[in-house]
């Protein structure tokens, strides 16, 4: 059974840092590329940022550039979202979802690209 799980979310002050995991289990992660998407309550689900699986190229929402990076390990099956300099208008549940039909997509940021989810993690971050 494919499955992908997040982890790392939490409680967290203003100007902190969190790292968010998304681990697959029953299939490769690395082949494919990855999106990391968003959701405050009573908001649309907000592509936040990709990582390809054709040359590792990196793409960010304008709202959290320069202060997310994406990343893969690959020996893990693992990619991960290091967020710094946070934000109250970051909380959000954090999901990870993998496109398993294209190594690239220019519509990275569309929830439509993608064939599986995890559950999904929160992050709260307030004073």
């Amino acid at each position: 059974q494919l499955q992908l799980v997040e982890s790392g979310g939490g409680y967290v002050q203003p100007g902190g840092s969190l790292r968010l995991s998304c681990a697959a289990s029953g299939f490769t992660l690395n082949y494919y590329p990855i999106g990391w998407f968003r959701q405050a309550p009573g908001k649309e689900r907000e592509g936040v940022s990709y990582i390809s699986s054709v040359d590792g190229s990196t793409y960010y929402a304008d709202s959290v550039k320069g202060r997310f990076t994406i990343s893969r390990d690959k020996a893990k099956n693992t990619v991960y979202l290091q967020m710094n300099s946070l934000k109250p208008e970051d909380t959000a549940v954090y999901y990870c979802a993998a496109d398993l039909d294209a190594p690239y997509s220019n519509y990275w940021y569309d929830a439509r690209e993608y064939d599986y989810w995890g559950q999904g993690t929160q992050v709260t971050v307030s004073s």
